[in-house]
């Protein structure tokens, strides 16, 4: 069955992600706030790079405007987490009331901002490593397929179909809160060196003193993990690190790519997140704290 899709943004993920729902079939709305992305989206659709060096477009219809996407029953939220207080206030005169959001965000506390808003049950969590770099408005680079992890939920039923039919490989799991931290503490190892030192992440394998930093910023994140009682979906989460910086190697973090475009970052939900569960629980995350406020600094 074809839907009605509304994404939430107009950036790297977005894009891939309406292009993929888009090519499949489904109608896809976009909803995002930058005017040369929606102008480009709605001028050339969502363009995508692929890995062979084609590109292919794809119909979208990209808006800044809530009032032209009413009635919502489908929705996936892939801004930056601080824009998530925003999103939640759009949403909120938008959804149907039996309309249900995904969350693919990065970082904490995401889900929580849009279910003050929206009602718990209608926000569902997910994570994905899916990766894309965006080249200009409206065109991304494929950054090779990752997974999509969505908690049990018989509401997600018509938006799992959908991403199953745009061939996302996708997964059900039982705690989607330990896939979460599983990611924040690979993005918290990742994302904000890759940033300071302006590489791509296979460079932080490359000097032993790259490596100490990605090893802390891991530790610390897990050791705060485990204060809240989340079961990791790794035993190891320094070897977890360093296997995602080798997979991904030639990737620009998202965090590396919102530096470079002058962009705000999501330090604040990742580093800072940890630093300040850190401090709930006694834990001190001193390599987390710096990076939070380097970050923050550039």
């Amino acid at each position: 069955m074809k839907e009605n899709i509304l994404v939430i943004g107009t950036g790297a993920l977005s894009t891939l992600f309406a292009a993929r729902l888009s090519e499949s079939g489904h109608h896809v709305s976009m909803l995002g706030t930058w005017k040369d992305g929606i102008h480009a989206l709605n001028q050339n659709g969502a363009r995508v790079s692929e890995l062979d060096g084609t590109e292919r477009a794809f119909q979208v219809r990209a808006t800044d405007d809530p009032g032209e996407v009413q009635d919502v029953k489908h929705a996936i939220v892939l801004v930056k987490s601080w824009q998530t207080k925003r999103v939640a206030e759009k949403l909120k005169g938008i959804l149907a009331p039996d309309g249900m959001v995904l969350t693919l965000q990065n970082g904490l506390g995401n889900r929580e901002t849009l279910a003050r808003d929206l009602g718990a049950g209608r926000v569902a969590l997910g994570v994905t490593t899916t990766g894309a770099t965006l080249l200009g408005p409206g065109l991304v680079k494929v950054g090779g397929e990752g997974i999509i992890s969505l908690e049990q939920n018989q509401a997600l039923g018509p938006l799992e179909a959908a991403l199953r039919s745009s061939n996302f490989n996708l997964q059900i799991v039982n705690d989607a809160r330990s896939l979460m931290w599983g990611k924040l503490i690979i993005n918290a190892a990742i994302n904000p060196l890759t940033a300071l030192l302006q590489v791509p992440n296979g460079e932080l394998l490359s000097h032993s003193w790259t490596r100490k930093a990605m090893s802390a910023l891991a530790r610390e994140a897990a050791a705060v993990a485990q204060a809240e009682q989340i079961s990791l979906p790794f035993s190891n989460p320094i070897e977890a690190v360093e296997e995602v910086a080798r997979k991904t190697a030639k990737n620009l973090s998202s965090m590396f790519q919102d530096v470079r475009r002058g962009a705000p970052t999501e330090i604040d939900a990742i580093c800072g997140a940890v630093t300040r569960r850190g401090e709930a629980h006694g834990i001190a995350t001193p390599y987390n704290r710096s990076c939070w406020q380097l970050v923050k600094a550039m």
